[in-house]
């Protein structure tokens, strides 16, 4: 099992920046990790995702050149950072790990944090 404990969100005003982080307890490079997020009446949805060495990452088409996922094993940390933000960047954002070595759906993460809110004004 691993336990996942975020931080790091919080409010910014549109293209400001923020790095969240999450940090995993147990064998953390066993996991493939992914930060989702989730607005208010929407359906969560993978924001990006990285596989067990990091050295393979994959965006949403929405963050693509704005986001960037790293991960250090030896940390047992994977972080998101995000530049340029937007207000439709708004949401809970998660980060989740997957036992499967390359994790498709949302379905293949078994293990979620709790979540932190971020909030970009216009």
């Amino acid at each position: 099992q691993v336990q996942l404990v975020e931080s790091g969100g919080g409010s910014v005003q549109a293209g400001g920046s923020l790095r969240l982080s999450c940090a995993a307890s147990g064998r953390f490079s066993a996991y493939a990790m992914g930060w989702f997020r989730q607005a208010p009446g929407k359906e969560r949805e993978l924001v990006s995702a990285i596989n067990r060495s990091g050295a393979n990452t994959d965006y949403a088409d929405s963050v693509k050149g704005r986001f960037t996922i790293s991960r250090v094993n030896a940390k047992n940390t994977v972080y998101l950072q995000m530049n340029s933000l937007k207000p439709e960047d708004t949401a809970v954002y998660y980060c989740a790990a997957s036992a499967v070595v390359v994790p498709r759906t949302l379905r293949d993460y078994a293990y979620w944090g709790q979540g932190t809110q971020v909030t970009v004004s216009s």
